[in-house]
This record gives C-alpha cells, sequence and structure tokens, in this order.
C-alpha cells in the first residue's frame, strides 16, 4: 500500500512542473489562511490544471474506498461519504469557475476549454459508475427503515435521483453516447459564453462632438470622458454595452440614430455572422439537449429539467407564463400608447420603436411623477446602499458585517466583510465586486468559494457591474442597481445564513424556482420609506432622503412595469419554447425565434430580455428555467405580506423566514419550508398588484 502511493506521487511530480509540485500548489491543502480563505496572493494560473487532476484523482480514490467498503452500505459510509469525496476539486472549482466569470483571461479562457471536457468526462465516471450505483441503490432502498433525518432523507434521494437523471440506469450503448454528449455540451457552454464576452468588449461607440451628447448628464459624461481616455483616446467619449453604460445611453441620449445603433448593436450580439456568431453552438446546444432527454425518457429537454423542480413539467410552467402574460401585454400596449403621445406632441412625425423607450419613458416618468432618475442618484451611493443592505440584515436576523482588512483579493475592486451572528460566533466570509471590466461577464450574481457544511462556515461572493465613481463623483446607483445590490445580498444571505449538515443540501443548493425567493424578498425592503432614511443620504451634504421624493418613489413603483414584464416574460417563453421542442431537424433558432414572439402578439417596440443568441442564462443554469424568476416572483410578494401583515422587521416573522427558508437550504421540500413559514401556500394576487396588473 506503501509502495503504490509513492509511485501516484512519482508519477504526479514527472507530470507537473517543478513550480506546481504539491507543495507549492495552495489547492492541493487545506488553504492555509485566516478563516481558510483563497490565498489569491498566492495562487498562479499554472496551479490550476494540476489542482484540478490531483482533485480527479483524489475523488476518484474517494469512491473506490467507498465501492471497496465491506460493511453493509450506510448512509454515511455511502451518501456522505460521497457528498465529502471531492475536497481539493471544490477548492480549486470554487475559485476558478468564479474568475471565469469574474476577471478571466485569454490563458484562463484557454484552459477552461481544455478542462471541460476532462471534467465532463469525470463527472460521467462518477454518475455512471455501476459498482457506485450499486451502494447508492441498496442505501435508497432501505430509505425507510433508515431512521434519517430530513436532511438526510432529502440529501439520499437527490443523490440517487441525481445518479438515475445521469444516465445510471440506462444501457452500455446510450451510456456511451450520453458521455459524448455531456463532453460536446461543456465546451459548447463555454463557446457560447466567450463570444457573448467578446462582443461586449468589441463594441465602442466613441462620440467626439459635443453636440452628440445632448441630453446625457454630467456625470455620466465625465464617465465617458473617463472610459475614453482609459482606451487611450483622450477628449472623446465612450460608450459600451455594459449595463452601466448602455442603459444611461438609452435613457438620456437625445441622439436618435445612436441609441439605434446602440440598441441594435446590443440585441444582435452573437448573431453577426462573424466570429463571435451564436447561432450554430445555440442549434447544436438545443438539438444535444433533445437527444439527451429523450436518451433518459423524456420527450423534451423542458420536461426533463422540470421533473426536478416545484413546477415538476412544462404543462405547468406553460399555464403559468401564458396566464400571467394575459396580463402583461395589455399593460404594455398601454404603456406603449402612451410613450407615442408623448412623442406626438414633439411634432417630428415618429414612430415609436424600441431604441425610444428607455427614452420616452424617462421623459414620461418626469411628466407624471415629476420625477428624474438624476433627481434620486444622489441619495444612492454605493457604499451607503450596501450598508442600508447590511443594516436590513441586521435588524431582521441580528447579523452584523464587518470589513477586513489584509485578506487576499484577485482585484483591487473586491471588498471582504466576515459576517457574525447575533451571539457573535462566525457566519462566514463576503466578498464584493461591484465594477464592470473587461475581464468580467455582464450581469450580477452570488456564488462560494466555500460551501458550508457542519461546522465549517462559508465563503460567498457578490459580483456585480455598477456604475464606477469618476473622479470626485462615487459611484451613484440608478433604483434597478440599488434593487440589484439587495437582490444579490439575498442570495448571499440564503448562502450564509444556511446550517446544514451536507455540503449536497446547504444554501443556494435548492431546485432552480426556489432560489430566487431569498433574493427577491429582500429587494422589497429596498424602497421601505423606513429603509430608505436609513441609507439614502445625499452623497455630498449627508441630507436623508426628503419625504416629497420617497413619495415619489413609491408612486412610480408600477410605471412601466408592462414592459418589465413582458420583456422578462418573453424571455421566459422563448426558453421554454426552445426547451419544449421534440425535433430540432432544420432548425433556424433567429427564425424561431421570430415565429414565437409573432405567435405570443409581442409588439415590435419590445424585445424579449434575452434573445436565443445572447441568452447566457440557459447556458449558464437556468435552461427551461427562466421562468423561476417569475415563479419565486408569486413566493417573494406573498412572503413579504406577512412582513407588511407584522411589521417589516417583525423580529418573529423574520426569525420564522430565517429558521424555515434561509437556514434550511435544501433540507426539506421547498413547498413544505414555504408553508412552514407562511402557513399557506403562496397566492397570486400580490404579485400582480405589486406589478400593478390588478
Amino acid at each position: 500500500m506503501f509502495k503504490k502511493s509513492i509511485l501516484i506521487l512519482a508519477a504526479s511530480c514527472m507530470m507537473y512542473s517543478c513550480a506546481t509540485q504539491t507543495e507549492n500548489n495552495p489547492f492541493l491543502t487545506e488553504f492555509q489562511t485566516p478563516n481558510g480563505v483563497p490565498p489569491f496572493d498566492k495562487i498562479k494560473p499554472e496551479h490550476y490544471e494540476p489542482a484540478f487532476r490531483k482533485g480527479i484523482e483524489e475523488q476518484n480514490a474517494n469512491i473506490q474506498a467507498i465501492i471497496g467498503n465491506t460493511e453493509s452500505p450506510t448512509f454515511e459510509n455511502v451518501i456522505a461519504a460521497f457528498d465529502n469525496s471531492s475536497p481539493i476539486l471544490d477548492r480549486v472549482g470554487g475559485v476558478f469557475f468564479n474568475l471565469t466569470e469574474a476577471e478571466t483571461t485569454d490563458e484562463l479562457s484557454a484552459l477552461d476549454m481544455k478542462l471541460a471536457p476532462v471534467l465532463s468526462e469525470h463527472s460521467d465516471n462518477i454518475s455512471l459508475n455501476q459498482e457506485l450505483f450499486k451502494k447508492i441503490d441498496a442505501v435508497y432502498q432501505q430509505k425507510n427503515s433508515l431512521k434519517l433525518t430530513s436532511e438526510q432523507q432529502r440529501l439520499l434521494e437527490k443523490v440517487y435521483k441525481d445518479f438515475v437523471r445521469s444516465g445510471a440506469n440506462l444501457p452500455a450503448d446510450k451510456q456511451a453516447r450520453l458521455r459524448e454528449i455531456n463532453k460536446q455540451l461543456s465546451t459548447l457552454g463555454i463557446t457560447f459564453g466567450n463570444n457573448i464576452l467578446n462582443e461586449n468588449n468589441a463594441f465602442k461607440l466613441y462620440v467626439d462632438k459635443e453636440e452628440d451628447l445632448t441630453g446625457l448628464p454630467e456625470w455620466f459624461r465625465q464617465s465617458a470622458a473617463a472610459e475614453a481616455k482609459a482606451d487611450g483616446q483622450e477628449g472623446k467619449w465612450l460608450f459600451t454595452l455594459h449595463n452601466a453604460s448602455r442603459l444611461p445611453f438609452l435613457q438620456y441620449s437625445a441622439n436618435r440614430p445612436l441609441r439605434e445603433k446602440m440598441y441594435k448593436a446590443y440585441i444582435n450580439r452573437g448573431n453577426n455572422g462573424d466570429s463571435n456568431d451564436n447561432k450554430k453552438a445555440i442549434t447544436e446546444i438545443v438539438s444535444l439537449r433533445l437527444e439527451k432527454a429523450k436518451l433518459l425518457g423524456y420527450d423534451c429537454y423542458s420536461n426533463f429539467v422540470l421533473d426536478n423542480t416545484m413546477a415538476k413539467n412544462s404543462t405547468t410552467v406553460m399555464n403559468f407564463l401564458n396566464n400571467l402574460w394575459s396580463y402583461a401585454l395589455p399593460k404594455a400596449k398601454t404603456e406603449a400608447a402612451e410613450l407615442q403621445q408623448l412623442m406626438d406632441k414633439e411634432g417630428k412625425g415618429e414612430k415609436l420603436e424600441a431604441w425610444d423607450w428607455w427614452y420616452y419613458t424617462e421623459k414620461l416618468r418626469k411628466e407624471k411623477y415629476s420625477l428624474e432618475e438624476e433627481d434620486i442618484k444622489p441619495y444612492f451611493k454605493l457604499e451607503n446602499v450596501r450598508e442600508g443592505a447590511f443594516a436590513v440584515a441586521g435588524k431582521l436576523y441580528g447579523i452584523t458585517l464587518t470589513k477586513m482588512e489584509g485578506i487576499p483579493v484577485y482585484h483591487p475592486d473586491v471588498e471582504v466583510f466576515e459576517v457574525k451572528d447575533k451571539d457573535g460566533a462566525q457566519l462566514g466570509i463576503f466578498y464584493v465586486d461591484y465594477f464592470p471590466r473587461a475581464g468580467k461577464r455582464g450581469g450580477a450574481w452570488m456564488s462560494n468559494y466555500r460551501e458550508q457544511k457542519g461546522d465549517i462556515r462559508p465563503l460567498i461572493c457578490n459580483v456585480c457591474s455598477f456604475t464606477k465613481p469618476v473622479g470626485d463623483t462615487p459611484s451613484l446607483l440608478t433604483m434597478d442597481e440599488v434593487e440589484t445590490l439587495f437582490h444579490e445580498f439575498g442570495h448571499a444571505l440564503h448562502g450564509l445564513l444556511t446550517k446544514c449538515q451536507y455540503k449536497g443540501t446547504s444554501g443556494t443548493n435548492v431546485v432552480r424556482d426556489f432560489v430566487e425567493l431569498p433574493s427577491q424578498i429582500n429587494e422589497h425592503w429596498a424602497t421601505e420609506p423606513e429603509v430608505l432614511k436609513m441609507y439614502a443620504k445625499h452623497y455630498k451634504t449627508g441630507e436623508t432622503i426628503p419625504d416629497s421624493l420617497i413619495e415619489k418613489i413609491l408612486n412610480q413603483k408600477t410605471f412601466n412595469q408592462g414592459f418589465m414584464t413582458t420583456e422578462l416574460l418573453a424571455a421566459a417563453i422563448l426558453d421554454m419554447n426552445l426547451h419544449n421542442l421534440t425535433d430540432t431537424k432544420d432548425l433556424d433558432v433567429v427564425a424561431y425565434e421570430k415565429e414565437a414572439m409573432d405567435k405570443l402578439g409581442l409588439i415590435s417596440e419590445i424585445a424579449p430580455r434575452y434573445r436565443t443568441t445572447y441568452f447566457n442564462h440557459i447556458i449558464g443554469g437556468y435552461a427551461a428555467g427562466y421562468y423561476s424568476y417569475l415563479w419565486a416572483n408569486v413566493l417573494d410578494n406573498d412572503a413579504f405580506e406577512a412582513f407588511k401583515e407584522h411589521g417589516i422587521f417583525d423580529q418573529q416573522t423574520a426569525e420564522l423566514f430565517r429558521r424555515n427558508v434561509l437556514e434550511k437550504g435544501d433540507s426539506e421540500d421547498p413547498m413544505t419550508l414555504y408553508k412552514n413559514f407562511r402557513g399557506a401556500e403562496p397566492q397570486l394576487d400580490p404579485m400582480l398588484k405589486n406589478r400593478g396588473m390588478k
């Protein structure tokens, strides 16, 4: 046994360069840092591949130990052992896959593409290991007599079902084909995402005449000038497709041709017939997913995915979405008519187009509510908003977040906080990374560097792309960005407050259409008057936001909700339509998208929030799952009613939500958890009222 270990180590040393030997690779042991945080200052690109390969070797050995155990299969020696089988892969994967999203380089992207089929093969080797599955099945067959806790029961069912859904019961020929499909999908997804990142970075709208800046606020002009200077074009103004640049440009620019140029560049990403074109990649992805679903006994990919959710099947989801569509589209048409009337008053004879929507919406907001985004942005300094989100969590759950110094980070923008419970016990470490960069994909998300299990506390991150500070002007957020910060922090709370015994059930490891409940309910506090007065302070004067502005913010909460809901619904229905297909022969994704939207009656002034060729969500885990934001919106509005009934900081209600949702992870059925909190199943009416549709 000892000799065999020496041989394996020798082979390992031969494979890796001297710079990546075991003693120099931080991933190969527990991180030797306070709180076990990733040592970003010591991690080098050459560490990743050896660590992944060593991690595969380690997990294979641990699985072989499970299989070779001569004792009778039990929950502990099979299911718990499997849950704990990949320490190295957990460490290196937590860092690597976060950095390929938040701070990627050409080197990391190439390595991601190289490792994807390797990791896919490793995953399949586990899922299709018949000896391992026999052990799991043996425990599963005893589940009713093992006296398991509810969390253990849930994990057992989850592991067993994951193996079945991964092809464990398929004959050898179908397993071989499934392996090939998974390998192809792993690289196609990376290609798709890289193409979008390249498109985002490639588009640069330079303005060199000041008259072409008409309508743009001074802070935005300064930001664009700083971007141009950083890009070597001092004296010009640079606008990009990143949300923090694109949205204000569409919102304020009086230059209609430039608005059109910006808008069309955005909605045609991945659809330009160049090296970043995604039509072929997404067609192959949809086709391979369908083939995979059929191999596993489903008629379409959506039913395969949804079998493992609260919704259970495509029919339930489509009925839900179509019902909401009947409320949203009429409201959107009414809004379009109002915007057209506003344009008609200008006497230019122009028809409302999609690139006009944001611009005239802002004008209409001012006309109807005497409110402009510019009126409220000075009160939404990023640091104040963040402290407001922290303070809300403190009042609800008694937790504190304290900034930490000297913690290794991967970029100077990143800040780190220690999170403690009301009794002083550490709940975890929280990283925030808020500004856009060339190496960061668009959007906002929460993820883990380490997941919670037992006494091991999590390392959680929020990554966003908010407006950058410029000169003496700090980062000032839009209302949408404020809600995004609260949203992502809601996900972080789900990850930080979890108290589970097993990695596979902890934190956000829940079904897709339940995971957005903690994030979306947290948004509700952002605009409560009591909360606004806690954090909305003018960045120059320190003045608390006045009641008159709060009243205007609340009065316009349902403003433009027809548009917001319709574009979101259109994307959700597009996602479902693509994955409801039972035949992808001769599929033209762009033509199919148009046909699907025409059938819905989507008006030309609104596009789906994400079109097929840049729909990153359905590559990154939301395939046949984008509806989840709306499904969870029913849950979060119904859940917040409980706080409104008893007081938004009512301790008993907060305790119920913490104990039954935030701490529970996936330890019980999500509807059971919800009803334990609320006392009943969720109702649709609160959501419709909150969106101004009832």
